[in-house]
């Protein structure tokens, strides 16, 4: 991957402390997709959104109660499929929030949703609820491999989609998987110029990965399934980020690009190692209290979930102090995705201790990382195919 030539502005040391991010998952989908192992689930007799929608309202009252006051930066409905709630669902979410916390002015509210979900109306529901950024899982654009990946739409609906939203949000994005089976770098190179073609000012762009405990996991282990092996799958990367770059989308993470400034908010919350509130079933937050950092996670199954927020007001079944030694690692982890990466002056306020200037040698050496000439360190492009690696070498 060719070095960026353009980086998003840089944070400061407030700027990276101060957002405070909310985030609710609709754990349900219309389908189980084969490669996906996130906590999804499908129910053929329906959902009970009202029930649901008290659920939320509580778990959200009793997280107000615990932290006090906000200023609510950003706020994300993922999932599963967030665009099979209706928008009255999402509307009275946003109500909820507001009522507890103060929202910015300028707050960005991001939605996901499948192309098999999206209707007109339905847009226009979630933009007059306060949804002013929507994120849609394309995954493909042609149907050969839709179908191959389990989608349930073709490549004219999610075009289709994609114009839907261009009319009714100022803010929109789509993902796209590429190293997919049999996958040529030419073939890549005709549908990611078509997709840049469509896109605004945001692209998501994964590799296929073969998770534990799903469909093509079991496919690969039988032998039925092969993904483009690591060499293929570099030229695939770095393709990607040369056609992106050169058409002014950046990556600004390690599979995110965008225009500079039109970067995700939500997600620069996570990865500049922010604070952020989550609920619904799976759900995972980071809260500062006090002088403490405490990780929650919730419940997984949507009904005991359900359950368990109507008795005692909320679903948690995580909710522990970081240690300073894990806070490094966490902010390693999430600070180097980004190609602005992190202050080691904040990493040493984490850990009590600076990074071992031996180890940034050896990778600066190897042409792993550099540092800016504002003092911050950032994983190169010849680092981030390694990234886990390198991670795991300055965290040691």
């Amino acid at each position: 991957m060719a070095e960026a030539a353009t980086l998003p502005a840089k944070p400061s040391e407030a700027d990276e402390a101060r957002p405070f991010a909310v985030y609710f998952h609709w754990p349900f989908c219309l389908s189980k997709c084969p490669y996906c192992d996130f906590n999804s689930h499908v129910r053929m007799g329906g959902i009970d959104e009202a029930r649901f929608l008290a659920a939320y309202r509580r778990e959200i009252e009793t997280t107000a109660a615990r932290i006090g006051p906000r200023t609510v930066s950003t706020v994300f409905f993922g999932g599963g499929t967030p665009s099979l709630m209706t928008p009255a669902t999402v509307a009275g979410l946003l109500d909820t929030v507001a009522r507890h916390w103060t929202v910015a002015s300028d707050v960005e509210i991001s939605l996901e949703a499948n192309p098999t979900s999206v209707e007109a109306d339905r847009f226009r529901g979630y933009r007059t609820a306060g949804v002013n950024r929507v994120s849609l899982g394309v995954q493909a654009l042609d149907d050969e491999s839709l179908v191959a990946l389990g989608r349930r739409h073709t490549a004219d609906e999610a075009l289709a989609a994609i114009a839907t939203a261009r009319k009714i949000f100022d803010r929109y994005s789509f993902d796209l998987i590429y190293a997919r089976p049999g996958q040529s770098v030419a073939a890549w190179t005709v549908e990611l110029s078509r997709a840049i073609g469509e896109a605004a000012e945001h692209l998501s762009l994964y590799q296929l990965t073969i998770e534990p405990d799903t469909p093509f996991y079991l496919l690969e282990e039988a032998g039925k399934l092969q993904i483009p092996g690591e060499i293929a799958a570099r030229h695939l990367f770095d393709v990607t980020q040369d056609i992106c770059r050169e058409a002014g989308l950046p990556a600004y993470e390690v599979s995110n690009h965008a225009k500079p400034g039109a970067e995700c908010r939500h997600n620069l919350v996570y990865w500049r190692y922010g604070e952020y509130a989550g609920f619904g079933a799976g759900a995972h937050g980071r809260l500062d209290i006090g002088d403490r950092r405490i990780a929650t996670a919730t419940e997984k199954s949507p009904e005991a979930w359900l359950a368990m927020v109507e008795e005692t007001g909320h679903g948690l079944v995580v909710d522990e102090t970081v240690t300073r030694p894990e806070q490094a690692d966490e902010f390693l982890l999430m600070g180097l995705r980004l190609a602005e990466g992190i202050d080691p002056k904040r990493f040493e306020r984490i850990a009590g201790r600076p990074l071992d200037p031996v180890r940034v040698s050896e990778l600066a050496a190897l042409g792993f990382v550099a540092t800016t000439a504002a003092g911050r360190l950032r994983v190169t492009a010849a680092g981030f195919p390694v990234l886990d690696s390198v991670v795991a070498d300055l965290a040691g």
